[in-house]
C-alpha cells in the first residue's frame, strides 16, 4: 500500500512530483497549450492524473483511441469533447470516449484542476484533421475552442 497525504490549502499530494503537461508545445495546428500541469497519482496498468490549468490556460486540442474520464475537483472549465461543449466544476463528471476531439479550457480565475483516468498502454494524441477542424469553426459553440 502507498499513501500519499494530500494538503488542500496547496491542492498538491506528498511525495508526488508537478511534471510538464507534455514534453513540447506542439506545432501542429490546435496542439498547442499554455498554463497547465500534470501530477501522476497512481501508475499501472492504469494511471490517475490530476492536471491544474492556470486562469487563461487551455490543454491541446486533440484525438485518440483511448478513452479516459474526467472529474473536475477545483474551480470552473470548459470542456469540448468530440461537438458538445460541458461546463465544469467540481465534482462534474465526463467521459471522452476513442477519436473524440477534446480540449480543456479554464474559464475562472482561480486554478481549474481535474482528475484523470487513462489506460497506461495507450496511443500517442494526434491533431484534428482538416475535415474536422473545418466543422470546429463552422459550429459558434466549438468554434472559440480553436486556438
Amino acid at each position: 500500500m502507498t499513501f500519499f497525504p494530500f494538503d488542500p490549502e496547496t491542492f498538491r499530494w506528498e511525495g508526488v512530483s508537478q511534471q510538464a503537461y507534455k514534453d513540447d508545445p506542439g506545432a501542429a495546428r490546435g496542439m498547442a497549450w499554455r498554463g497547465i500541469s500534470r501530477h501522476t497519482l497512481v501508475r499501472g496498468a492504469f494511471e490517475v492524473r490530476y492536471f491544474e490549468i492556470a486562469p487563461g490556460g487551455f490543454s491541446s486540442l486533440e484525438k485518440h483511441a483511448h478513452e479516459h474520464a474526467v472529474v473536475c475537483v477545483r474551480g470552473r472549465g470548459t470542456a469540448l469533447v468530440g461537438s458538445a461543449v460541458h461546463e465544469l466544476r467540481p465534482f462534474a463528471l465526463v467521459r471522452s470516449g476513442p477519436w473524440a476531439a477534446h480540449r480543456w479550457v479554464n474559464v475562472g480565475d482561480e486554478p481549474f484542476g481535474f482528475l484523470c483516468t487513462v489506460e497506461a498502454q495507450r496511443d500517442r494524441p494526434a491533431p484534428l484533421d482538416d475535415a474536422e477542424w473545418e466543422a470546429l469553426l463552422a459550429d459558434p459553440l466549438t468554434a472559440p475552442f480553436a486556438h
